[in-house]
């Protein structure tokens, strides 16, 4: 099965819709939402625990541990100056945790699908430049 044929069904069975994803102009991977993660979260029943690893004010990482059902996985997300244009480190580092967690155990990952909050270089472009991945 290609990846595209298996994206679209995992977009259907976590009922995500075009909003939730989109293709990146420059980079041309899919890259999905903050509103698509908490769908695949919820339909999943993913639990997620923070751990805070560093935290100065300049340079945050926040490792979550995601569990659904049996299956556990650990990761991380940093925020610094470099990586993050606001200044909350810790929320950003906590969303790119959860993010990151969300993706691996819900199979996203393997297809190449990356998370908005991920990189600032992955925000939505300007809904006139958009290019939705259709579900």
């Amino acid at each position: 099965m290609k990846n595209t044929e298996r994206l679209k069904e995992l977009a259907q069975s976590y009922e995500l819709t075009g909003e939730d994803f989109f293709k990146h102009p420059t980079f041309g991977f899919v890259i999905i939402t903050r509103t698509g993660i908490e769908k695949i979260a919820g339909v999943d029943n993913i639990q997620i625990t923070y751990e805070v690893v560093k935290c100065d004010a300049d340079f945050v990482v926040i490792k979550a541990i995601a569990t659904k059902g049996k299956a556990r996985i650990e990761s991380y997300g940093e925020a610094n100056s470099k990586n993050c244009k606001t200044s909350y480190f810790v929320a950003m580092a906590e969303k790119r945790a959860m993010s990151r967690s969300v993706l691996k155990l819900s199979e996203f990952y393997r297809l190449g699908v990356y998370s908005e909050v991920e990189a600032e270089e992955f925000k939505r472009p300007s809904k006139a430049n958009s290019h939705a991945v259709r579900s």
